[in-house]
């Protein structure tokens, strides 16, 4: 049975979604031309400037990430599609400055080949830009094969450190090497009980089978690494911290930030939950949960699961994680 959806016309669902967006967060954000969205109120051009691309129907990621401390212009793509490279190269001329600008892509296949080539014409037009990929998903390949790994919710915490350090007057080059440390000392897994659907055609893109769950699905349905019957909060949450405690080989004695990031359906509620067992674990292995962070920052339309991040944290990491920002979807004062 198709999804019911709240839509006008499949053809018009980001425009519009993108207008009501930039309505409902005007001190922060607002829509250029082309749908580029941008800071309400522009950095200074001695600032490096962040950008980034993805696919709609994620919300509030990508563009809810735009604003003061985090990105300085979003390229949104249609709905889990990526936007093609004459809007990329577009965001990073309009954001162009002496500082430079910082391309943070997460690895999916149709961001990757637009942002290379949008990096290729900006190299011949003598543009300052850097690139980090973000790929932190442990359901694929292993940790000495980043390229086959795919980028989820982590973006988050690139996004956050790079744009912090951007705003204290970081080099383009000082801002590249805090962004890849964040992205190297980080992991995810995703859990997914109930698939989500196509907004355009309200069709369901893959299936997860009742009393079931399927631990490292993907945004989009993509295969995880084993469907199993479907635990308790408490064992969904030890099988999942084992996991990325393990790939990132955490030790006693470092801290970790921790996010829980619900993909659609899953409530609050559950995801309160989930993190007081991560808690417990990481206090019983004597690991310091240096800083947390509960919500949807990346969702997957009403896909019912979450994805569970943690990330190595130095000083300098959580200095540039607790400074401020503001935008639509997080604010830190």
């Amino acid at each position: 049975m198709p999804a019911k959806k709240f839509i006008n016309h499949p053809d018009s669902i980001v425009s519009e979604l993108l207008q009501g967006f930039a309505l409902a967060h005007p001190k922060q954000v607002k829509l250029a031309a082309n749908n580029l969205v941008v800071r309400a109120s522009e950095k200074a051009k001695d600032k490096v400037a962040v950008v980034t691309l993805g696919g709609s129907g994620h919300e509030p990621a990508l563009s809810g990430f735009v604003g003061e401390g985090m990105l300085d212009i979003s390229v949104p793509g249609e709905v889990f599609a990526a936007p093609g490279p004459p809007r990329v190269i577009e965001a990073i001329r309009t954001a162009n400055r002496p500082a430079g600008v910082l391309l943070v892509v997460l690895n999916h296949a149709g961001d990757v080949m637009s942002a290379n080539v949008a990096m290729q014409m900006a190299k011949k037009e003598g543009l300052n830009v850097k690139q980090v990929l973000t790929h932190e998903d442990i359901s694929a390949p292993s940790r000495q094969e980043p390229k086959g790994r795919r980028g989820l919710s982590g973006c988050l915490f690139v996004i956050k450190v790079a744009g912090a350090a951007a705003e204290k007057g970081y080099s383009l080059e000082k801002c590249l090497e805090v962004a890849e440390r964040m992205e190297r000392n980080m992991a995810t897994l995703a859990v997914a009980v109930s698939s989500a659907s196509h907004p355009a055609t309200g069709q369901v893109i893959a299936e997860v089978p009742d009393g079931r769950m399927n631990i490292g699905m993907g945004q989009h349905g993509e295969a995880g690494q084993g469907e199993m019957d479907l635990a308790t909060a408490d064992k969904t949450a030890e099988v999942m911290l084992d996991m990325l405690l393990k790939d990132l080989d955490v030790k006693r004695g470092e801290r970790l930030l921790v996010m829980i990031n619900g993909v659609g359906s899953t409530t609050l509620m559950e995801q309160y939950i989930i993190l007081r067992r991560v808690g417990q674990v990481l206090a019983e292995r004597g690991i310091e949960m240096a800083r947390t962070l509960v919500g949807e920052f990346l969702t997957v339309q009403e896909m019912g699961g979450f994805q569970m991040v943690i990330a190595r944290m130095d000083d300098e990491l959580l200095e540039l994680w607790d400074a401020p920002c503001d935008c639509p979807a997080l604010t830190v004062k």
